[in-house]
């Protein structure tokens, strides 16, 4: 339960894992993942840049800024052994400051509770009474990513993780306008809907060993909740060495409401 808890707060293997970048050569475009080099006319140039910085202006609008968040998410988890997890996940983060996590399984009893900030990670296994406390660099140590405690708030947001301005190049097809970010570890191939610049999928790879795993992202069924648009379903494929898929449904979720992080260790609990 410890480490389906912590699949479940971090994300730990959406993404590949950070190696040193290649510099890409600009201008691009891409075809699926595939990057090749091409001369453009400059008017074409100028009108793709334009492109560009509009639509990651826009989506720079739609994020979700909140100062507190809230939500009850099912999560439906396939190992690379093909086991197959259903749990529960009470969440609550006050945004730059905490995340607290409550998992239940299907009997509704809870097994692990976690509480990650800027400098640590605390874990609370009911099952096995103990307790585990952390610095934060546990989470790059375990997921070889440079994650630090807001890069996990906007994952369970929903907002862009792993994306810059840099934008190399992008593509327009059936409504989507798809934008190339090159990052110091990863390219960031993310697609969104042209129309309201809400995030349709985003798929990360590695930027030196491009090919050995490929990480999607996908946000689906968005509800707009005051002034809000929020994707109440996401889609985690993996695929390389290991096969993994995620599914998270938020059935209730709510955005700066005063809220508590109860996080007390008993006394009888084996401390690692």
């Amino acid at each position: 339960m410890k480490q389906i808890s912590l699949i479940i707060v971090i994300g730990i293997f959406i993404f590949p894992s950070c190696r040193s970048a290649k510099k890409i050569q600009a201008p691009v475009v891409i075809k699926d993942t595939v990057i090749a080099e091409v001369k453009l006319p400059d008017v074409v140039l100028e009108d793709t840049a334009a492109i560009i910085k509009s639509s990651y202006n826009l989506l720079q609008n739609n994020l979700i800024k909140v100062s507190t968040f809230s939500a009850k998410v099912d999560v439906k988890y396939i190992d690379p052994d093909g086991k197959k997890y259903d749990v529960n996940a009470n969440i609550r983060m006050y945004y730059d400051s905490v995340i607290w996590v409550s998992v239940t399984g299907l009997l509704g009893i809870e097994g692990v509770r976690a509480y990650i900030t800027h400098d640590s990670v605390k874990l609370i296994d009911k099952q096995n009474k103990t307790y585990t406390s952390k610095s934060v660099a546990y989470l790059q140590e375990i997921t070889e990513l440079p994650l630090d405690l807001v890069s996990l708030q906007d994952l369970l947001l929903g907002n862009p993780v792993f994306f810059n301005s840099k934008i190399k190049s992008f593509s327009r097809l059936e409504g989507t306008i798809s934008l190339l970010s090159i990052g110091e570890f990863f390219k960031n191939l993310l697609t969104i809907n042209e129309e309201n610049k809400l995030m349709i999928t985003s798929k990360l790879d590695d930027l030196v060993d491009s090919g050995k795993r490929t990480s999607r992202l996908t946000y689906n069924n968005y509800e707009n909740k005051k002034s809000t648009n929020f994707s109440v379903n996401r889609i985690i494929n993996v695929e390389g060495t290991k096969k993994i898929d995620i599914e998270l449904e938020f059935k209730q979720y709510n955005f700066n409401e005063t809220l508590s992080f109860p996080f007390n260790v008993p006394k009888n609990y084996k401390h690692n």
